[in-house]
């Protein structure tokens, strides 16, 4: 009898899981499916303007296999569409009858005025070449020393006599414009770190295939380059920049000549990232100053935040600068190197610089955080004077915009979108951002119709109670609210960018639809950390990588179940790529209360395997122990949870011995995970089809608790 119950029990528990839809054949199937059922179901949601007469445009819509032709008068803000081909053929010609001429009245105006103000203001900042300006000397390199040949009396001259095979003089030259000075660069060279690579199973042939390639990592000697400038002639003489402001050089880069050859001015990126400054040697006392000192304790984001714009022959630069804890834009005196005006000021951020107008001293800026109200990722756009006054905001609208100029710029096209709102096309007026015309709004019926859920927005509070967090939680096409959804967060957060989805998409990528439709609720976060916050949120990361917002991103999830229940908390997976493969990963080693299985494709997992300009950025130069401390190989004898290793044998991006590493260390340390190496495939592995799937069925086993269903 006690043998039958247990055969009923057993029978009736397969019946409800088998019931439960969750993981199935018909899960699998109908997400393989997802894509194609997705795709070509909105209509509008592009625009590809064909711009004439400076302003003027036509476009052509496809919406359900008709074909719509619309004409667009940019001065007016006139729309017309066109059912017929013909008809708009003829209204098109006229059109661009009328723009050619008033485009040639136009063009001979800007040409003449385009003359006169460089006859105004001309600026000559030297040349690059071996030629002189004046045409008497020509520069060039031998025996590693740089010689000038007098092209006027036809003699050789040596300048300098300190170049060697490992301290080498380098083109280019850059001539100051009174031909007097010559400058260049001294390259150091040192033996750089090899990456080998072993192609196991080449395409073209039965035996393995070897190469390597140079790959500098954290900590390594890196070539150095060291600014030199030399008065030509037999009277020669050498300056160069003060050791003390220009040591540990990362980078010297954008090297320039003042217009009246009083100084060479150049850039000097300090390594480990903690100073960015504006060097000049000055000329003829061949003292060396600091024009501008961008100086942090933890570091200058100088490859995603910093901007240069030199004026008027360095009278005046343009900088960008976090100082105030905020990316903002301001004003220098090129001569004083002091600021005249911080041109943008408040808690938000500018992310580029679209525009710079000399002649009406205007720019005009992307930025995000500005409006209250929004969410603080989203762009919007804006124009203000170089002295910070008459900030005009140029689009509207709660969604994030991206803008096209027209030819001339008095008009631009404004895209904007949610992830849950399909984009809207307007005309608005780029002197103050007026609406012309309203040009589209996208038609997302059918993909609706088909099943497709919009990721949902939702924002909870960090750590701390400060930060707003924000996210998105994408459902499957099925969704039931009356299910419980295992949850799967997909991570990245790398501290360069941020990486919630902001715009429409019809497709979110394999690892949001087609892992949800097997029956889970997949979310993105970003966390502190990471960027387009302010300096606080991202600085949040200085030498502190592992935290990578995991106690945000912790809370965020809990309090998005505590709003829908049927996010089952106590079945949370992960799943990242590359710096998210080290996230992923970390997530079982120091979250494992919470994460219970991860999977992590072609992870950095130790900062010290993986390139030095991205790691020495936010970890710091040199090499501490924070570096050990953080590693996942160091620490992955506190693996618990399931874990899921994936790697391309042939990664260039992310050496792949970083994986085999933690691989090795979790062998030494007995714990149980799975792991795939891909012949012959490089980086991001983990979105080919037959990863993307086992990745799947990891999830589905060990979240799910069924065995996948899909070759069934």
């Amino acid at each position: 009898m006690i043998h039958r119950i247990i055969i009923l029990y057993v029978g009736v528990l397969i019946a409800c899981v088998s019931s439960f839809g969750q993981g199935t054949k018909a899960d699998y199937e109908r997400s393989v499916k997802i894509r194609q059922l997705f795709s070509g179901k909105v209509y509008k949601d592009t625009m590809s303007p064909n711009w004439f007469g400076g302003h003027h445009f036509w476009y052509e819509n496809k919406i359900r296999g008709v074909r719509e032709y619309v004409l667009v008068n940019g001065s007016k803000g006139k729309r017309r569409a066109f059912l017929d081909k013909s008809k708009f053929d003829v209204a098109l010609k006229k059109r661009q009858s009328r723009a050619d001429k008033l485009t040639k009245k136009y063009l001979e105006k800007k040409s003449k005025k385009l003359s006169e103000n460089i006859a105004k203001n001309k600026s000559n900042t030297g040349k690059s070449g071996p030629i002189s300006p004046n045409g008497r000397w020509r520069a060039f390199i031998k025996n590693n020393n740089i010689f000038v040949h007098d092209l006027k009396d036809g003699a050789d001259i040596q300048l300098s006599k300190d170049g060697t095979k490992e301290n080498i003089y380098q083109e280019p030259f850059f001539w100051s414009p009174d031909s007097k000075y010559v400058s260049l660069m001294k390259r150091r060279e040192v033996k750089t770190r090899e990456v080998h690579y072993v192609d196991s199973a080449p395409d073209d042939q039965l035996q393995p295939k070897h190469f390597k390639r140079s790959y500098s990592k954290p900590g390594d000697p890196m070539p150095t380059q060291t600014v030199h400038v030399f008065l030509a002639g037999w009277n020669s003489r050498q300056f160069t920049a003060d050791p003390l402001l220009v040591k540990d050089p990362f980078s010297t880069r954008r090297p320039v000549w003042r217009s009246d050859s009083s100084g060479f001015i150049f850039e000097h990126i300090e390594r480990g990232f903690g100073a960015h400054r504006i060097i000049e040697i000055q000329i003829p006392s061949g003292k060396t100053r600091t024009l501008i000192d961008e100086t942090a304790k933890t570091f200058v984001n100088v490859f995603q935040k910093g901007y240069r714009k030199d004026l008027n022959g360095i009278e005046e630069i343009i900088w960008r600068s976090e100082r105030d804890g905020w990316n903002h834009l301001y004003l220098y005196d090129g001569l004083s190197g002091k600021v005249k005006f911080q041109i943008t000021k408040g808690e938000w951020v500018v992310r580029e610089v679209v525009d710079v107008n000399h002649e009406k001293r205007q720019i005009t800026f992307q930025a995000s955080g500005r409006e209250e109200g929004i969410d603080p990722y989203y762009h919007h756009y804006y124009k203000v004077n170089f002295d910070g006054t008459e900030l005009l905001k140029l689009t509207d609208g709660d969604g994030t915009h991206s803008v096209r100029f027209s030819p001339d710029k008095t008009v631009f096209i404004d895209t904007w979108s949610r992830v849950d709102l399909p984009p809207r096309h307007v005309l608005r007026s780029a002197k103050d951002g007026s609406l012309l015309c309203e040009l589209e709004q996208s038609d997302a019926a059918d993909l609706f119709a088909a099943g497709f859920h919009a990721p949902e927005r939702f924002v909870a509070k960090d750590r701390d109670g400060k930060f707003d967090i924000h996210g998105i939680i994408c459902r499957p096409s099925n969704f039931d609210p009356n299910k419980s959804y295992p949850v799967v967060e997909v991570i990245y957060a790398g501290p360069h960018g941020s990486f919630v989805p902001k715009k429409w998409r019809s497709r979110y990528g394999m690892w949001r639809e087609e892992l949800a439709e097997l029956g889970f609720i997949t979310v993105q976060i970003d966390g502190k950390g990471t960027s387009n916050r302010g300096r606080e949120f991202q600085h949040f990361a200085y030498k502190n990588i592992n935290d990578a917002g995991f106690p945000d991103r912790k809370k965020w999830i809990k309090e998005a179940a505590k709003k829908y229940p049927y996010m089952d908390i106590s079945r949370v997976g992960i799943y990242g790529g590359s710096a998210g493969g080290q996230n992923a990963m970390a997530a079982l080693l120091w979250h494992n209360d919470f994460y219970k299985a991860a999977a992590a494709d072609c992870g950095c997992h130790d900062n010290r395997m993986d390139k030095m300009w991205w790691n020495e950025q936010w970890m710091d130069y040199p090499v501490g122990p924070h570096y050990d401390e953080q590693s996942n190989v160091t620490n992955a004898h506190m693996l618990k949870g399931k874990l899921l290793l994936t790697v391309g044998e042939l990664d260039t991006n992310v050496d792949p011995s970083s994986t085999y590493q933690v691989v090795d260390a979790l062998i030494k340390a007995d714990k149980d995970f799975e792991f795939l190496m891909v012949p012959g495939a490089g980086h991001g592995v983990g979105e080919s089809k037959y990863v993307a799937r086992k990745r799947m069925d990891f999830f589905v086993r060990h979240l799910l608790g069924v065995e996948p269903r899909m070759n069934d």
